[in-house]
């Protein structure tokens, strides 16, 4: 799962207007301009909770690390998201 992380961390990094941060565990913690806006335009396309708001963390949403397709499928609708 690590080296799975590491991917999609480095996946993440190269969506204009997403930027992510180090993080521990299964989640990874992304500024963005936009958090409830883009956490919603997600839920949308895939399963809710993928992407959260985290209470006391502004401009932030965080993103849960699944396996390689669901991963995918989130950094397409990161992408579309935040376009």
């Amino acid at each position: 799962m690590i080296d799975e992380k590491d991917r999609f961390y480095s996946r993440l990094a190269t969506i204009p207007g997403i930027r992510p941060l180090p993080s521990i565990g299964d989640w990874i913690l992304l500024r963005v301009e936009s958090p409830n806006d883009v956490a919603r335009k997600v839920a949308r396309r895939l399963v809710p909770g993928i992407v959260s708001v985290p209470r006391h963390i502004e401009g932030a949403v965080r993103v849960i690390v699944c396996d390689p397709k669901t991963n995918e499928r989130v950094l397409r609708a990161l992408r579309e998201a935040v376009a």
